[in-house]
């Protein structure tokens, strides 16, 4: 057997392990192969790994010190499949994103200070960077506090996540088809790019009120099949090409808030829906609520500056939506809080077969 140092982390409503890039092997098969393993992919369980048999819980994030001269860390996702041995690095994870700075400080990658220390990070997913600013009392990072998220129980430290260039994250443009709003199958649709390729979609013309459980939602073969339908139709206006085997764009059903938020949500990743969102999905929600003509703009107009609030199926999520110095929607800039928490830390054992070379930078 093969031992590998890890630490394995919650980062806001997700969690997996956490690796130093030079920890893995430089060829990207190799490293596949080694974190299907790792997670046990390929049954529904992750019997035999440490995912969680979930999507939430079959994340892995790759940290590293960063040569951009505008970054302190680099931070590459990786999406495992539970079902199918295949992973997905094409998008990046928000969620994953507020273990790294964390785990940068503590294992050296960047100083700390107090009584926060901010940590610039690249997403090589999307070649995007994020601010994480993380609690760091007396040169220490802080997991405990006071600060809560819907979804996770308890609460922790608060971690503030501001995306600097999240507009055409994976696509190059905020609206990738050109348009804001296009038809698939005959339902309107708005395609945006910003921090996450998503199609968003009112649930009424899916024939859904957008307030049904993730469960019912996931046993609605007929709903599920028509949104990949859609959504494969979207990959290719996209820019994206064949999508069958990607993991974005994600379909998002939207509705009218319940709760006295900005505006219900149901996102799903892409095959079954979120028990609650993902940080980089709610970035580009809240930013298609300024964004006049989109299919969210028609449930919740936003303009200027403003605090936008997402209902969904594990509570709400709050983004601060802040404009550009241009006024350009392209050029808007969104925070939000999320807490992360150190679960263990150690070895993860892959059978021998997983070795490949480890990079030594």
């Amino acid at each position: 057997m093969q031992a590998i140092p890890c630490v394995l982390m919650r980062g806001g409503t997700s969690r997996g392990p956490v690796f130093l890039a030079n920890h893995l092997p430089t060829d990207i098969a190799a490293r596949d192969e080694l974190l299907l393993n790792v997670m046990g992919s390929g049954h529904e369980l992750e019997i035999d790994g440490i995912g969680g048999g979930s999507p939430q819980t079959s994340k892995v994030a790759i940290v590293s010190t960063s040569s951009h001269p505008d970054a302190d860390v680099d931070y590459l996702f990786v999406q495992v499949m539970v079902n199918q041995r295949r992973v997905d690095t094409a998008p990046n994870c928000g969620n994953m994103l507020c273990a790294v700075g964390p785990f940068a400080i503590e294992h050296g990658l960047v100083n700390a200070s107090a009584p926060v220390t901010r940590v610039r990070i690249r997403n090589l997913n999307t070649n995007t960077l994020v601010d994480s600013e993380v609690q760091t009392p007396r040169g220490k990072v802080r997991y405990e506090g006071d600060t809560s998220i819907d979804g996770v129980p308890g609460s922790a430290a608060p971690i503030k996540l501001t995306f600097l260039d999240a507009a055409g994250a994976k696509t190059g443009q905020l609206l990738p088809t050109g348009k804001v709003r296009d038809q698939f199958d005959g339902i309107d649709a708005t395609c945006i790019d910003m921090a996450m390729p998503m199609v968003l979609l009112h649930a009424e013309a899916l024939g859904k009120t957008g307030y049904e459980t993730p469960a019912e939602l996931d046993a609605d073969s007929e709903l599920l099949e028509r949104l990949e339908r859609i959504r494969l139709q979207a990959g290719i206006a996209m820019g994206l090409g064949d999508v069958s085997q990607m993991v974005i764009p994600k379909p998002v059903l939207l509705a009218a808030p319940r709760k006295g938020g900005t505006l219900s949500v149901r996102y799903f990743m892409p095959h079954n829906c979120h028990r609650s969102i993902a940080a980089t999905g709610a970035i580009g929600l809240a930013s298609a609520c300024a964004l006049p003509g989109s299919v969210a703009f028609d449930i919740a107009p936003i303009t200027g500056a403003a605090l936008v609030r997402l209902e969904h199926p594990g509570g709400e999520i709050e983004v601060s939506l802040a404009p550009g110095e241009d006024a350009q929607p392209q050029s808007m800039q969104a925070s939000l809080i999320r807490t992360a928490r150190r679960l263990f830390a150690g070895d993860v054992y892959v059978p021998q077969t997983s070795r490949g070379t480890p990079n030594k930078n």
